[in-house]
């Protein structure tokens, strides 16, 4: 989760992204920390890619990766949790550089007078921008959208020759 101020104090978003194509896949943003807006980032991700069961969800050893209503959301859809050992940065690497990213192509350009104002550029910096326009070259100079699209058909390609179904996608929670 990272923080933006605002003039009327500050908005927390969570994202959980795909490891493979660093696609934004779930995000939500809330003027408070806490449950609701990791809930709702990972309701996101699943009402939009409705993965199979066996799901890999990544996440650090943060507490709000371990609550009730999290786990029970997990389970409810056939996700499994991940985490590494104790104090491993390289839990947060990819969605560390997602925020950095963000706030230095749009946050610290603007002054965001009210929330509304903020999350709606921040909608339209992810839905528009990041997941179908920007190029990654650690992705071949390719988008998000584009190269999750390349993966999803080849995948598939694969499976159906062998008989069996693709696993589905690594997701990263972080915060």
């Amino acid at each position: 989760m990272t923080f933006i101020r605002i003039r009327e104090g500050w908005l927390h978003l969570a994202v959980l992204l795909d490891l493979c194509s660093h696609k934004v896949v779930g995000w939500a943003m809330h003027h408070q920390p806490g449950q609701i807006v990791h809930v709702g980032a990972l309701s996101m991700a699943i009402a939009h890619r409705r993965p199979q069961r066996g799901l890999i969800h990544h996440t650090d050893r943060g507490p709000q990766y371990n609550t009730g209503a999290y786990r029970e959301l997990m389970a409810r859809h056939g996700i499994v949790a991940r985490m590494n050992g104790r104090k491993v940065p390289q839990d947060n690497a990819v969605a560390e550089s997602f925020f950095s990213t963000l706030k230095n192509e749009l946050v610290h350009h603007c002054d965001f007078a009210t929330r509304d104002q903020a999350r709606a550029a921040i909608f339209d910096y992810i839905e528009l921008f990041y997941n179908r326009k920007r190029i990654h070259q650690s992705l071949g100079y390719r988008t998000p959208s584009r190269l999750s699209r390349t993966s999803w058909a080849l995948d598939s390609r694969v499976h159906e020759t062998r008989g069996s179904s693709p696993p589905g996608p690594f997701y990263s929670a972080i915060e």
